[in-house]
């Protein structure tokens, strides 16, 4: 199974991936409107950051799902 495949049946099967998921996905909508500014002020440059860390944060929180999930289910 392809690693969009068990993204896609954790979001259906699995609560806290799916509440990863739409949180990441929150993150980057976000991180796209403060990319439109032209300037960013001192303090919006400083909570980009955090955004962006944050998002990178459940990214890699994602990953490890799907890679307990393919140690679960060695032959999807």
């Amino acid at each position: 199974m392809k690693e969009q495949e068990i993204m896609a049946k954790l979001s259906q099967e699995n609560e806290e991936f799916r509440k990863v998921s739409d949180e990441h996905h929150h993150l980057d909508m976000q991180l796209i409107e403060v990319d439109k500014k032209v300037y960013l002020t001192p303090e919006e440059d400083l909570e980009r950051k955090k955004l962006a860390k944050r998002k990178l944060h459940l990214k890699d929180k994602m990953a490890e799902m799907v890679r307990d999930y393919k140690k679960a289910h060695p032959d999807s």
